[in-house]
């Protein structure tokens, strides 16, 4: 209910601001500093991000190589028979000394707990944790029920699609030492990138995201964890109180109150580990559903907690203020056209004035539009080395996935927050779909051999 009114006010007071402007000034240049101040903070970080490059060219890091804590490893499986071993023995090759995997049997309904069990029995590292069909729901209560038979000083969470390179924790274990370091998020990249648009378009969203999150880390802003490839120090994890069972996202949920409790989140874009991209649309869908509604409650939920906290950096709090700002400026503009629309439609205003018709909220549109392509085309640049050409093209296809994908689901999600009671729908992303696919195709090629065989045969007999 509290998420429910706090929304409900913010729409009114942007209904009320936007009526107010539209009356007496022209709202798309109060839109236009918001997205001004969006593109200044941007460049803020590239700056910052350029000038910790050259100082770490200048003073390099020195790694202590005798901090290297135990870590406990946990992947959480529900019905995912043919990913989990794949996964596990390649994270058992991981160059670290210190170790052990903990996958945790959610409540399946396939032989996932059978190959867990295999796999306990198989590696000496590796534990199995069945849970009741019963249990609670979700992987924050997955994740709760593992820690207690955790030894790891750190834990690394991964889903259960995920591979890595072997000297993976040796890249991301150095930047948990300092001591008001709480946890380390590795760079995400979409395995099966050039399966389809869809995969491609995730992993050029994850490129960008991986742009951001280093301006983030240089500095020292609210960096957020991913899910997948995150280590948390076992300290700071018993000072939030663990995972919270009641969020349809852990990491982000977790992010924030690590934030509020003090402690620093940083970003290591050198470990990277990868992940299957969804092939098709509507799981997709589904998949971004819960990450929007997941962050968007979040931000609900702990707003005036962070921004009065007295643990939480400044730059922390400013950093997460402008990211809010990504949901209020789609919502912004939707109004501003609805607004418009409606008056012109009820004859309160010359449709054809310059000041009422719609083109300069198109204009405004095409100029966020040009933003999202930029930042995608740079990070491709600098991330993924695309040739230039390539990079424009990609950088188009991902803006139009951005506009298709997020801003009608941000309208979706708010009026499921406002008209809608909270639920723990978890939208379960489906693994091993390539694999379904190439079979698919498979089966469809043997029968129609088979049905040519069959004509042959029967023009034989003939």
């Amino acid at each position: 209910m509290r998420e429910r009114i706090l929304l409900f006010l913010i729409l009114s007071c942007l209904g009320v601001f936007l009526y107010v402007f539209q009356n007496y000034v022209n709202t798309v240049h109060g839109f236009i500093i918001l997205c001004a101040c969006m593109v200044v903070y941007g460049l803020y970080s590239i700056a910052a991000t350029k000038y910790q490059k050259r100082k770490l060219k200048k003073h390099p890091i020195v790694v202590n190589e005798d901090f290297k804590p135990f870590v406990s490893v946990m992947i959480p499986a529900h019905n995912e028979e043919t990913v989990i071993s794949n996964t596990v023995e390649n994270i058992l090759r991981m160059d670290y000394p210190n170790f052990e995997i903990i996958v945790i049997d959610d409540r399946s309904s396939d032989n996932t707990p059978n190959v867990i069990k295999e796999l306990e029995q198989k590696y000496e590292k590796v534990k199995a944790l069945i849970r009741e069909a019963d249990a609670f729901p979700g992987k924050s209560a997955v994740l709760n029920d593992a820690i207690s038979i955790a030894k790891g000083e750190a834990i690394l969470v991964f889903d259960a699609d995920a591979t890595v390179e072997p000297d993976f924790l040796k890249k991301l274990i150095p930047h948990l030492e300092p001591a008001d370091v709480g946890a380390v998020q590795a760079r995400k990249i979409i395995r099966n990138k050039d399966v389809n648009l869809l995969t491609r378009c995730q992993n050029n969203e994850y490129t960008m995201d991986t742009q951001l999150q280093v301006g983030r880390d240089a500095i020292k802003g609210a960096v957020e964890l991913r899910g997948n490839g995150e280590l948390i120090k076992r300290a700071a994890l018993d000072d939030i109180g663990g995972w919270n069972n009641y969020t349809i996202t852990d990491d982000l949920d977790m992010s924030t109150r690590l934030h509020i409790k003090g402690w620093d989140v940083r970003f290591c874009a050198d470990a990277c580990v990868y992940e299957e991209g969804i092939v098709y649309l509507f799981p997709l869908f589904r998949q971004r559903r819960r990450w929007l509604e997941g962050t968007i409650r979040r931000y609900l939920e702990y707003f005036w907690a962070a921004m009065w906290s007295k643990k939480m950096s400044l730059r922390a709090q400013f950093d997460m203020a402008m990211y809010i700002t990504e949901f209020i400026m789609p919502l912004w503009f939707m109004l501003e056209v609805i607004f418009r629309v409606v008056k012109i439609l009820t004859d309160k205003v010359d449709p054809y004035s310059l000041h009422n018709v719609l083109w300069s909220s198109l204009i405004v549109s095409a100029v966020v539009g040009l933003g999202f392509f930029m930042t995608i085309r740079y990070s491709l640049r600098k991330y993924d080395n695309v040739p230039r050409l390539s990079s424009f093209k990609q950088a188009f296809e991902t803006t139009l996935y951005f506009l298709i994908i997020w801003f009608p689901m941000e309208l979706f999600i708010f009026g499921k927050i406002l008209f809608c009671k909270k639920d723990m729908n978890w939208g379960k992303t489906a693994h091993g779909l390539v694999k379904e696919e190439k079979q698919r195709i498979i089966d469809e090629i043997n029968k129609k051999l088979q049905k040519l065989q069959n004509r042959l045969q029967e023009v034989l007999k003939r």
